[in-house]
């Protein structure tokens, strides 16, 4: 049996990367009486029926690390959020909500990306660093000037990583010139696939190279929090972690509490302006119970 990885599932056929190669594959009618849905991103075992036509059949599905359900796909190792600099302005609000769902889904790595920094305002990159540079890598890049691409590629290799944000900062772009032959490679596989031509756009990891690999996706497409329980909130902001369980209550939710060790971080090791995401989430989840 050989090894390889789902990289596109289209019309009940799975397309399997393997040394190099990629082998149009079945799944077995097993998967379907069990009711697993094999996903784009799986690492799995195959039969190669035919090594000439690239032919051959899905066997086992090993156990996946996190999957995220929009867009579904298995086995991320990064999360490259990205913002543009301006032209949409940054909504931090939203760069949190984004950092949130990243780490509820044990995401291991994930990187801020500010895109279209060649327009960018005085005083934006300070500030970001202040606030998320501790705790997270952050890129800034132009794609339409080509810079800070080099940098963001070198933390992506060897990693399946997915490009989520808000729509119109350029995930496209980057994508581009990360991978210039990205729609190269699409096309190929729609030619091959006719109906894949005509389909609702898939979920696709598109082959950087030194096995890394992009998911073609817009990325998360809700931004909703409500699954998540008000006292888990703490558990998604790093900032929070070193100092989790230290509190002079055992139950402290760091608002009103005396004694709090994360509010007394406040201005020092948390930036003020996350701790201020935190408790306004807090009472926004505390509001749907």
């Amino acid at each position: 049996m050989s090894r390889g990885r789902i990289i596109k599932g289209v019309g009940g056929l799975y397309y399997i990367a393997s040394d190099g190669v990629v082998y149009e594959c079945s799944a077995r009618g097993r998967f379907r009486k069990a009711r697993i849905t094999p996903t784009t991103g799986d690492n799995v075992g195959f039969t190669i029926l035919d090594k000439e036509k690239r032919k051959g059949s899905l066997d086992t599905i090993e156990k996946r690390k996190n999957i995220l359900l929009r867009p579904r796909v298995a086995n991320i190792d990064c999360a490259v959020i990205i913002f543009a600099a301006a032209s949409p302005d940054i909504n931090t609000d939203l760069l949190d909500r984004f950092l949130i769902l990243a780490e509820e889904r044990k995401i291991p790595e994930v990187i801020i990306c500010i895109n279209k920094w060649d327009i960018a305002k005085e005083g934006l990159r300070e500030r970001l660093e202040r606030i998320y540079g501790g705790y997270y890598p952050i890129v800034f890049t132009s794609a339409e000037e080509n810079k800070g691409i080099d940098e963001l590629k070198a933390l992506l290799e060897g990693k399946v990583s997915v490009f989520a944000g808000p729509s119109g900062v350029g995930k496209s772009s980057l994508i581009n010139r990360i991978i210039p032959e990205s729609n190269r490679q699409t096309g190929e596989i729609s030619r091959k696939i006719e109906r894949g031509k005509h389909t609702t756009r898939q979920v696709e990891l598109i082959d950087a190279g030194n096995d890394t690999y992009i998911v073609d996706s817009p990325g998360f497409t809700s931004l909703t929090l409500e699954f998540i329980k008000p006292e888990e909130l703490q558990y998604y902001f790093r900032e929070f972690k070193q100092y989790i369980d230290k509190c002079r209550f055992a139950d402290c939710a760091h608002i009103h509490e005396p004694d709090c060790i994360i509010k007394e971080n406040v201005g020092k090791t948390i930036a003020k302006e996350r701790y201020d995401a935190f408790v306004f989430l807090y009472n926004e989840l505390r509001s749907l119970l």
